[in-house]
């Protein structure tokens, strides 16, 4: 009897397991917002439901192509292709990150993707850091407001920023860190379980009940787990983008010299400065006193490690990792803003 009993205190401690998940903040976030600032209300669902819409395509590719891969049995070639050519796929993912026109939320599904198939965990760090950085759209407006030389400048420091990542992730890896990076799932998500299928791929899965299954299985939990993590990172950043001013997180970082990269680093690193919004309001901020170097560090920081992004990061990975890359985050963003100040 006393194994089928469950305690008040188990009960409580259930309870709180139960709420303590990220559909309950995506959803009562936006009911305080109703009950404490009702004329927001609508604004935070738009702007959550707008970014979440461009990024849903996105979703669809990454969990259709993982269910594709563990129903075929693919996942296990993908995986072996990567091994010997580490120091390649460094470079090639910090070259297509930092070209890739993906934001920091909608690298997501694609970093997973390449999680579930066995890239190296150096590679993805690579394309990690690297892609929320610069865009086509994001160098023509950051060419517009601060001129082609900050914008070439912020493209050269997003593929540097991928392959310090990398290269560095390797050096701790290959000191013994981080053998178990990821996140354990119940119920699967994000492609994290193992295989059930050994030796050659079987490319037409759906001849097979039991890799239909698989697929089914697959494409229903990857869908449910990205659409839950997006969803907390959308809203998250509805919040910010309403709630805190831009110009007042920007204003901390005036003067010029090492101090002030270091701060414009660290003030950007948890603020929500989209790459459209960032650079008309560093430009202002320039001609008031803020040095070149410190606006870099801002936006480099500010789109590697905006809260969204962090909140998908902490999805996928333990916390040694995820310090990792919140500390390669602060450090090459730090770098690029002195490294961007000597060269102008």
């Amino acid at each position: 009897m006393s194994d089928t009993v469950q305690s008040p205190a188990a009960g409580r401690f259930a309870w709180k397991e139960r709420l303590a998940t990220p559909w309950t903040i995506t959803v009562a976030a936006p009911l305080v917002v109703a009950l404490v600032d009702p004329g927001r209300f609508v604004t935070v669902l738009t702007i959550a439901a707008r970014a979440f819409a461009g990024t849903a395509p996105y979703i669809a590719v990454a969990v259709l192509l993982i269910a594709g891969l563990k129903a075929s049995g693919a996942e296990s070639v993908v995986a072996r292709a990567f091994q010997g050519r580490e120091n390649r796929m460094i470079l090639l993912a910090a070259l297509f990150g930092g070209l890739a026109p993906f934001c920091s939320c909608e690298v997501i599904p694609f970093i997973a993707g390449l999680l579930a198939v066995g890239a190296p965990l150096p590679a993805v760090m690579a394309f990690w850091l690297s892609s929320p950085l610069i865009d086509p759209p994001t160098l023509f407006i950051t060419a517009g407001a601060l001129g082609w030389d900050f914008a070439i400048g912020k493209a050269v420091a997003a593929v540097a920023m991928g392959l310090f990542g990398g290269f560095a992730m390797q050096a701790m890896i290959a000191g013994g860190l981080f053998a178990d990076p990821l996140r354990e799932r119940s119920g699967g998500g994000c492609g994290c379980r193992p295989s059930p299928f050994r030796g050659a791929p079987v490319w037409r899965f759906w001849t097979e009940d039991a890799r239909r299954a698989v697929f089914r299985d697959e494409l229903q939990a990857n869908a449910l787990f990205l659409v839950k993590w997006l969803a907390l990172a959308y809203v998250l950043e509805a919040l910010l983008i309403l709630y805190v001013p831009a110009s007042m997180i920007a204003g901390l970082v005036g003067g010029e010299g090492v101090v002030p990269i270091a701060i414009a680093a660290l003030v950007g690193m948890p603020a929500y400065l989209n790459s459209y919004v960032a650079p008309p309001l560093l430009a202002g901020l320039t001609e008031q006193g803020m040095s070149l170097g410190a606006a870099m560090a801002f936006m480099v920081a500010g789109a590697v490690s905006s809260v969204p992004a962090m909140a998908a990061v902490w999805s996928l990975v333990r916390r040694p990792v995820f310090a990792a890359y919140l500390g390669l985050g602060i450090t090459g963003a730090i770098l690029s803003g002195l490294i961007f100040q000597v060269l102008m």
